[in-house]
């Protein structure tokens, strides 16, 4: 045996795994086919976003949250209607999950060092319906340090397991099969691939230069999803969703390439779920890429007009922050909209001062920092919009500024080269909307959220400007911003039971195989069923990876 357990892929359900097993003695070869940059994957790029339940700072804020309210919640979220076959160990994963938040996940994350943001956000407001998607309350709590922060702790254990002759790191190694002998996981065969020293999210060579195969007692699965793979993405988009764009943009690095999640299946492992997809669609090309067809979204506050290519206002629940899926499907499933992959905002220097932000932490280096200092000067005393949002303004080709409405239409219009938007039409809609911002009641659905937003402190202080209208010269330019579809998660995969065993095409676990992380749809193949309420990605490899390094440890003993 060459270790104990072999851990297949270095990001953070991986890491955490790897520290489950190490810190109860038992040796890991932590493989993955990039190199020493890329430790932690895609989660150190993320916002850091984790879902909490019942937190300090929900309480502080005057939030009132509850086990019974957050798993109402994600029921009506995940919509589990498989549940006698593909989710019948997800929703049990997902009652697991939801109890975890609501107890025991906030101090165990602070028994590693990692610490929040005194404010929480508000993501995926819902449906608009007390039964079905979305958060009734904020429970969007940003790690100080984003994902990076979330990332480095368990990055160092992986370290200081390496010194202590616990840890062996395999880098530059990619797996081609997974060895299944008797029923039993018994290793791994690859390929080396040659040395590469791109800075981290850079896409890497494939050129080989050898063969590799690793023996141990049990291997754990952490790969990630299909999110930068499009052919896979549209192989498995559902027919629910309308059609694939022809168009996206990429909100992960090349090697989130869903490449293990057929070699499970050609081993004898269980893939389910695989039509349930995570992809947004406030994507913009992100004007200083990393990787390919670099994509960054947007996490804007609930004011913004929304509106499709042809310049017609979505409608509800298609609001900024509401229902990320039913936006998604009613731009891809509106058969006058099929040909065309991109929407639009219209907004206003207010506006994006103060409820613009971007997801990554790249985007939000003073939270990455940990800079206290700079959050308070940039975000809540500062003037003018945060200096990464600046930028896109500036740089990024997705944004238009003017002084009008009609020059600003004018300006739209090229970048997509077609007269697809009519000002006068435009002005009608936005005018019906500013008619309901001037008094303190209205009908617009939109306008209702903006005022139910600003009665919560976390969101009047940092989040949603204060009402205004859209023309008011006042609260000028005017900015318009091209959207795109941006691919990023995978909702499905291999099936697990509770203590993250990989099961087989029989539905009984193979022995000594474990799946953790977005290979696993983030536990049980699929734990956020067709809708995620945010902070769940994150927090679904920590939990999935502690289940399965806890069992591979005991296994092994």
């Amino acid at each position: 045996m060459d270790a104990d357990v072999i851990v297949v892929g270095a990001g953070l359900a991986g890491l955490v795994a790897a520290h489950e097993l190490t810190s109860r003695g038992r040796k890991v070869a932590l493989v993955d086919q990039e190199n020493a940059a890329n430790l932690g994957g895609q989660a150190f790029w993320s916002f850091g976003g984790l879902f909490l339940v019942g937190s300090p700072e929900q309480r502080r804020l005057g939030v009132k949250d509850s086990f019974e309210l957050a798993w109402n919640d994600w029921q009506g979220s995940a919509g589990f209607d498989r549940i006698a076959d593909e989710d019948s160990w997800a929703v049990r994963w997902a009652r697991a999950y939801v109890e975890f938040a609501a107890g025991e996940k906030r101090a165990w994350l602070e028994g590693h060092g990692i610490t929040f943001l005194p404010t929480v956000g508000w993501a995926e407001r819902g449906d608009l319906t007390a039964h079905g998607h979305g958060n009734s309350v904020p429970r969007f709590h940003v790690a100080w340090g984003t994902g990076t922060g979330v990332v480095e702790p368990f990055a160092r254990y992986a370290r200081q397991a390496a010194r202590d002759g616990l840890l062996t790191f395999h880098h530059r190694h990619r797996v081609d099969e997974l060895v299944v002998e008797g029923g039993a996981a018994r290793g791994v065969r690859g390929t080396v691939l040659a040395e590469d020293t791109s800075p981290r999210g850079v896409a890497s060579n494939r050129d080989r230069v050898g063969d590799f195969e690793l023996t141990a007692q049990a291997v754990v699965l952490t790969t990630g999803g299909i999110g930068a793979n499009h052919d896979l993405v549209r192989r498995h988009w559902p027919e629910r969703l309308g059609t694939p764009p022809k168009e996206m943009v990429t909100g992960v690095p090349a090697y989130v390439d869903g490449r293990m999640l057929d070699i499970s299946a050609r081993a004898g492992v269980r893939l389910v779920n695989r039509d349930r997809m995570w992809h947004y669609t406030e994507g913009l090309h992100n004007w200083d890429p990393i990787w390919p067809g670099h994509g960054i979204r947007v996490l804007s506050g609930p004011s913004p007009m929304w509106f499709d290519a042809l310049g017609r206002r979505l409608p509800a629940p298609c609001l900024p922050g509401y229902d990320t899926l039913a936006t998604l499907r009613y731009l891809r499933t509106t058969e006058e909209l099929a040909g065309y992959d991109h929407s639009w905002f219209i907004l206003t220097r207010k506006v994006i001062e103060k409820e613009f932000a971007l997801s990554g932490s790249e985007q939000n280096p003073d939270i990455t920092a940990k800079d206290r200092g700079a959050v308070l000067r940039q975000r809540l005393l500062g003037k003018g919009a945060p200096e990464p949002v600046a930028a896109f303004v500036r740089e990024g080709a997705d944004f238009v500024t003017a002084a009008t409405l009609e020059d600003l239409v004018d300006r739209m219009n090229g970048l997509t080269g077609k007269p697809l938007l009519d000002a006068a039409d435009i002005r009608r809609q936005i005018e019906a909307r500013d008619r309901q911002i001037d008094r303190p009641y209205g009908k617009d659905a939109q306008v209702q959220g903006i005022r139910n937003a600003r009665r919560y402190i976390g969101d009047r202080l940092g989040r949603v400007a204060a009402p205004h209208r859209v023309l008011d010269p006042a609260a000028g330019p005017l900015i318009g911003v091209k959207l795109h579809i941006l691919t990023r998660k995978t909702l499905g995969g291999i099936q697990t039971d509770l203590d993250s065993r990989a099961l087989g095409t029989d539905g009984e676990p193979v022995e000594g195989l474990y799946a953790a992380g977005e290979v696993a749809g983030f536990g049980g193949g699929g734990v956020h069923g067709y809708n995620a309420l945010e902070g769940t990605f994150l927090g679904g490899c920590l939990f999935s990876g502690r289940a399965a390094g806890r069992a591979a440890a005991r296994q092994t003993a």
